[in-house]
């Protein structure tokens, strides 16, 4: 056996070579095999490479069918710190990764969605994995930033379309500029896009994929880029070493040094000095690896941008705009499109072979970043939130709809010009349009504006009352009224006198003829006497309580005469003066309606008021004679039937335009009556249901002046109106002359409030409501017609914008009939059933007859009289 054990070694170590070697052999003649047959090996690899892409993709394809969206919308104070937006960069880095385990690595991403199609500036969406969606919408942005479930977009086909793929050009460890957040970073992109029309087709969106990249394609790339390092290092070595000897060798051989080696007594020994080459600087990777160098915050991102629009060229040239755009991020490293310009061609993701696998990753969500799209997240900072405070945004037709005439649902507000250049009108909704306060030098515009918005509701079918204290407004808007189907609706009411034989309405503020509650009709008038005489329980509480008890007794007069059938005789207020100082007539008229008085009502007449000296009632009796002496009012107010009634232009959409003629004392107490009427009438719809009460819009202009006469009124109207829908509209030139409560009430309820230039201490109060933006430095200098705007459109803000005030002659010259306006003019009187004032005058004047005679007829007394008269008529 020992002899036997190395011839059995010697013959299993043969064996083993014979092995090898046949192995060996093997291996080379398969390897010929396939060199001669390379096809074959090429075939099979396709085939594996391609059965593995089909179910990598079916996988991925899986996986993005659970993805989830979140629509993000910030407010117009939104500013997030540095801080806040690198949190939230984490937060989408993480939620990349939420995915089941067998989702390959191109569906594991979240995509930032920039998308502007009319709707909105630009849209902020964010899309991904659904394991992430608590992640994902607890934002680090505070109550700024809404966040809501995004529904699915699904876009109808486009006629014309342009897609792109963005990739980092340029030294690819070197970071992108660093852009500050004021202005937002997003504001060239949203300039991009300003001039979207959505009426066109036009679409843009911009759509940036975040993914964490594995560890090991991150090493082969550090690897790759140190490699690449160390040849440059040495390539620049080796051309110092070559430039050196070339610098020595010339100096060796030139003139200079040849004399040199002449003139010296022991010459250089012969042959060439040695030359050290540079040594290869030593690589450092923080240098060499740049943004690369540290793993934390380090993602890959993949940016694809589609334009669309049914008009040759816009898609193109909205690509251009939003090229321009990311430009702005550009540094040592910048965004520059993929692909290849060949003369007028350019070979990219519009064409084959790349064209289908842009419209898969942008359909399906996959993150598919070309190899040098490293960034961290700070060089993102600037698309990883929505728009902020600092991002001025335009406005689209969306945001703010656009002026039809005719149509009874938009209120005209003026003139926007749009980032391209194009004007149009624009509106607010009428239902949302609740109170409107304009501000404003005088001559800026306003009332022109207000003008324009009331002829434009005018003709859509609305009721108004304009009320002028100056009456301009009138033959202003007179050309563009004067149409066959507005004069029926339209009725002047106008105080001013002008003219040889001015035409004069009537009012009786203490008509029952009209349906009005007594005890309204007796608030509304002692209302009024107090707001213009400031008169309250504390300073005048024995003339208010006169006041009251009079008004009462003529109201029950005047009920008692329309339920009579005699509207004609009904007293007026000129007849508190001779219910007071009287005895007669006060007799008569207790007498009369002591039936229709309450027990205390006729208990102070009796008791209390014989007990008052004579000069108590000159309190009262002081204005009423004031406006006695002025033949204008008297006329208006001392008829009995009169034909003004608020409440009935309300219900009727009528149009009337109201010029009180002044604003001094009498004048004022003329206002605060009118104003009080119109808050008694549009509470008095209280009985007509809320969604049958017609709109109704008072229009007020030179606040200052009416609310000189009603402060508290006109406050009062400015909250409570609403309710009835009647919208006020006032405008005044300085919002600090006003009286506080209506000044609070005006702020507090304006659903639009405007402004035109002025000086900075009188703007100053309407641009502190808007934050200080814009500045009043910047209103002061607006030109004239000129309007800063905020607006409530479905339920948003939008403002302030500014808008053009627009001009009568221009926005409604289609509307102008100049030969009419005569016609309307005495259409409108008509209407009012206004009549020469000489007439109104010996009306008003012969009325307390009237009154005395029907208060003898229906007195006790007279009443039996009466009866024997008839009755010795009936029967001879």
């Amino acid at each position: 056996m020992d002899a036997a054990a190395p011839h059995l070694t010697g013959l299993a170590a043969h064996t083993t070579t014979r092995h090898v070697f046949a192995l060996l052999t093997a291996i080379a003649d398969t390897a010929d095999w396939l060199y001669a047959h390379w096809y074959v090996l090429a075939a099979v690899i396709a085939v594996c490479w391609g059965v593995g892409e089909l179910v990598v993709r079916r996988l991925a394809a899986k996986a993005s069918a659970q993805r989830m969206a979140l629509e993000f919308v910030s407010t117009r104070h939104f500013e997030p710190s540095l801080e806040e937006i690198f949190r939230r960069g984490v937060q989408l880095a993480r939620a990349s990764t939420s995915m089941p385990w067998w989702a390959p690595r191109r569906s594991k991403a979240v995509q930032i969605r920039l998308r502007a199609d009319g709707s909105a500036p630009l849209r902020y969406r964010v899309e991904g994995p659904a394991g992430a969606e608590r992640l994902l919408s607890i934002t680090p942005f505070g109550p700024d930033v809404t966040v809501a479930r995004g529904r699915p977009i699904t876009d109808r086909p486009r006629e014309h379309t342009v897609r792109a793929e963005f990739i980092l050009r340029g030294k690819p460890t070197a970071p992108l500029r660093e852009v500050p957040l004021a202005p937002d970073p997003l504001q060239p992109l949203i300039d991009a896009v300003a001039d979207l029309r959505a009426e066109l087709g036009d679409l843009a969106e911009l759509r940036l994929d975040m993914q964490r990249a594995p560890k090991w394609v991150l090493r082969a790339r550090r690897l790759q880029l140190m490699g690449a390092a160390r040849r440059s290092e040495r390539r620049e070595a080796q051309r110092a070493a070559r430039w050196l000897r070339q610098d020595t060798s010339g100096i060796e051989d030139s003139l200079g040094w040849q004399v040199q080696q002449l003139l010296r007594d022991r010459p250089t020994a012969g042959g060439r000095r040695l030359v050290m080459p540079p040594v290869p600087r030593r690589v450092e990777p923080s240098e060499a690896l740049g943004k690369l160098a540290e793993d934390d915050q380090l993602v890959r991102v993949q940016l694809l941008v589609m334009c669309t629009s049914h008009t040759a060229g816009r898609a193109e040239a909205r690509m251009a705009q939003l090229q321009a755009a990311l430009d702005v991020f550009g540094g040592r490293s910048r965004w520059a499109m993929r692909g290849w310009q060949l003369g007028p061609w350019r070979i990219g993701a519009d064409r084959w072979p790349t064209r289908r696998g842009f419209e898969r990753r942008w359909s399906l969500g996959h993150c598919q970043p070309p190899r040098a799209n490293w960034v961290r997240l700070e060089e993102l900072c600037g698309l990883l939130k929505p728009p902020t405070v600092h991002c001025r945004l335009p406005v689209l037709a969306s945001d703010l709809p656009t002026f039809r005439f005719g149509d009874p649902e938009l209120l005209l507000q003026g003139i926007y010009h749009g980032p391209d250049g194009r004007q149009r009108l624009v509106a607010t909704y009428a239902e949302e349009t609740l109170f409107e306060v304009g501000v404003g030098k005088a001559g800026g515009g306003k009332t022109e504006r207000a003008l324009a918005q009331a002829i434009g509701w005018a003709h859509a079918g609305g009721g108004l009352v304009f009320v002028d204290p100056h009456r301009d407004s009138w033959p202003r808007a007179l050309p563009f009224l004067a149409h066959d189907d507005l004069m029926q609706r339209i009725a002047l009411i106008d105080l001013n006198g002008l003219g040889p034989s001015p035409r004069i309405s009537s009012w009786n503020p203490l008509g029952m003829h009209q349906g009005q509650a007594a005890h309204e009709v007796v608030e509304a008038i002692a209302d009024a006497y107090a707001s213009a005489l400031a008169w309250d329980d504390a300073t005048a509480p024995r003339a208010l309580t006169i006041l009251t008890a009079a008004l009462t007794v003529l109201a029950a007069v005047n009920e008692a005469a329309c339920r009579a059938g005699q509207p004609e005789d009904q007293a007026t207020i000129f007849h508190i003066r001779a219910l007071l100082t009287d005895a007669a007539f006060r007799t008569a008229a207790l007498a009369a309606v002591a039936d229709r008085l309450d027990g205390d009502t006729r208990a102070w007449w009796q008791s209390v008021f014989p007990t008052l000296p004579a000069d108590a009632f000159a309190v009262v009796l002081n204005p009423i004679a004031r406006l006695a002496a002025n033949p204008l009012t008297r006329a208006f107010l001392g008829r009995p039937a009169g034909v003004y009634d608020i409440r009935a232009a309300m219900d009727s959409r009528m149009i009337v335009w109201v010029c009180p003629g002044g604003n001094g004392p009498t004048d004022r107490l003329l206002t605060a009556l009118l104003a009080r009427d119109l808050l008694r009438a549009a509470r008095s719809r209280r009985d007509t249901p809320e969604g049958k009460r017609v709109p109704f819009r008072p229009y007020f202009d030179e606040l200052i002046t009416l609310t000189g006469a009603a402060p508290e009124t006109i406050a009062a109207m400015f909250e409570d109106l609403r309710k009835y829908r009647c919208h006020v509209h006032g405008m005044t030139q300085l919002l600090s002359r006003l009286p506080t409560p209506v000044r609070q009430s005006l702020l507090q309820n304006a659903s639009t409030l405007a402004t035109t230039a002025g000086s900075k201490s009188a703007i100053a109060p309407v641009t502190a409501e808007w934050g200080d933006d814009p500045s009043p430095d910047r209103v002061a200098t607006m030109d004239r017609f000129e309007h800063y705007i905020s607006m409530n459109v479905r339920g948003s803000r939008i403002g302030p914008v500014r808008l053009r005030g627009p001009h009568l002659d221009a926005v409604f010259a289609a509307l102008g009939r100049p030969k009419q306006a005569l016609a309307l003019e005495q259409a409108a009187q008509a209407n009012a059933q206004a009549i020469p004032l000489n007439q109104a005058t010996d009306r008003a004047a012969g009325q307390l007859g009237r009154v005395t005679a029907f208060l003898s007829a229906h007195s006790p007394a007279g009443a039996a009289a009466h009866l024997s008269k008839e009755m010795d008529q009936e029967f001879g």
